[in-house]
């Protein structure tokens, strides 16, 4: 089973303490958006979790502890950081400190382990093809010799962005070409590997690859594992990742990220926050009386028989 602790929330810089209890107990408990009253138990031990798959925009608060999790499971790190300042991204760290932390994560866990996330590329007045290709150049130039690559993708259009950010302008085909084509230089002045996630275009024209952020080829050179039997579950149209099991809820990160996709309601982001109880083996709330709790189904798909390397 491979776990995601970033999906719908940032664990890891909000609930990091959450986090790493969950690991000391050995389990967490998740509830069924489905189902509220169903509770799944996941089982947090190495023989059950294949690979523990990070994302985050800050890792500087788990950093001091990580070795607590790093050490005993096989650990693959994405790390999120984009143009954008406070007035599209209002609780994230800037650039510069993204920066810093992020050379301070390669530097404990390896560079092999580690994935700079570009995403999602979007376009205001403010936010131009120009300026995502300064930004871009200028991290390239230091994030570089700490990744093993870097993965982007361009702003899906939903309908919540038409309320949440009214200044988007759409992507256009000439716009993808100029961004692709900038982007894939830089990345090749800088011998940065750089692929796409969730689009279905092919930019290898531009030293670009096509791929899903986590894939078996991905984790299996990273950790030096083999898959016996990978099961993709795309998440959306155009992804290419391996089936994975979240552990965050919606409406409870406090970022405020204005593209975000798990939030629609940023007062309640903020309550669920506030009222989170770390030593709650669930990220939300308590267990109720009238609970069903089930042991989650945690089947392995690694092949502990041979490595790929």
């Amino acid at each position: 089973m491979i776990l995601n602790t970033g999906g719908r929330t940032d664990t890891v810089q909000y609930y990091s303490q959450w986090l790493l209890n969950r690991f000391r107990e050995g389990y967490v408990l998740s509830r069924n958006p489905l189902f509220p009253r169903t509770i799944n138990r996941i089982e947090l031990s190495p023989d059950k979790i294949d690979v523990v798959v990070f994302c985050s925009k800050d890792y500087s608060p788990i950093l001091e502890n990580l070795h607590e999790i790093h050490s005993r499971f096989r650990c693959y790190y994405h790390y999120t950081i984009t143009a954008y300042g406070t007035d599209i991204e209002p609780n994230v760290p800037s650039i510069e400190k993204s920066v810093e932390t992020l050379k301070k994560l390669s530097q404990m866990v390896g560079k092999e382990k580690v994935a700079w996330r570009y995403d999602p590329v979007l376009l205001t007045d403010k936010y131009t093809v120009d300026r995502h290709l300064k930004t871009f150049d200028y991290l390239s130039r230091e994030l570089a010799p700490y990744v093993d690559r870097c993965i982007f993708s361009f702003v899906e259009m939903y309908k919540k962005l038409a309320y949440n950010m009214p200044e988007l302008q759409p992507v256009s085909v000439d716009d993808k070409l100029l961004l692709t084509k900038g982007l894939g230089s830089i990345a090749k002045k800088y011998g940065l590997y750089l692929q796409t996630c969730g689009e279905r275009d092919d930019y290898s024209m531009y030293n670009i690859h096509k791929s899903g952020c986590m894939t078996a080829e991905i984790l299996g050179k990273a950790l030096n594992i083999s898959f016996k039997k990978a099961v993709y579950k795309p998440s959306r149209k155009g992804c290419g990742c391996l089936d994975c099991r979240g552990l965050g809820d919606y409406n409870s990160c406090p970022n405020g990220c204005r593209y975000c996709y798990a939030n629609n309601d940023h007062a309640k982001a903020l309550e669920n926050y506030h009222s989170h109880d770390p030593s709650s083996p669930l990220l939300l709330g308590h267990v109720l009386d009238t609970d069903i709790i089930k042991p989650a189904v945690q089947t392995s798909c690694v092949d502990n028989q041979m490595s790929l390397f």
